[in-house]
């Protein structure tokens, strides 16, 4: 019994301390924050190289970033919402900046070369969408 009673603290310790940690990585995407979202829309025929843009691209458009950069963050499409459907997006990279002008001040000298390394991952061209964290 005093067993099971000693499992029982532990496994729920260990629960709440991994919700806490989590909850602080989420913390971490505050109000204010500008969200720059780079969507590739799923489309037949169209390709996208997933580890080039995880460990090539978006490190090198980070590194234009500076410290106005937060966070970046890199999804992968795996289902549309709706059962049967095909897949709204192959990926989305997200950009979380301090500031909407120095992010533009930071890519503008960079748009080029950003744009040329689109061929080595993908033949989509990207929806881009800037938002404000409200919440």
């Amino acid at each position: 019994m005093k067993l099971k009673l000693i499992v029982s603290f532990l496994l729920l310790t260990t629960c709440f301390t991994a919700f806490s940690q989590e909850k602080q990585k989420m913390a971490v995407i505050e109000k204010g924050l500008i969200k720059i979202s780079i969507m590739y829309p799923y489309a037949e025929g169209k390709t996208f190289n997933m580890e080039y843009y995880e460990t090539k691209h978006m490190p090198m458009v980070a590194a234009f970033l500076g410290s106005n950069l937060t966070k970046y963050t890199i999804e992968k499409g795996l289902s549309n919402g709706i059962p049967n459907q095909p897949l709204p997006f192959m990926a989305i990279g997200i950009f979380y900046v301090k500031s909407l002008s120095d992010y533009q001040a930071a890519i503008g000298p960079h748009i080029n070369a950003i744009r040329a390394d689109f061929s080595n991952y993908t033949n989509i061209s990207p929806v881009i969408l800037v938002s404000e964290v409200i919440k």
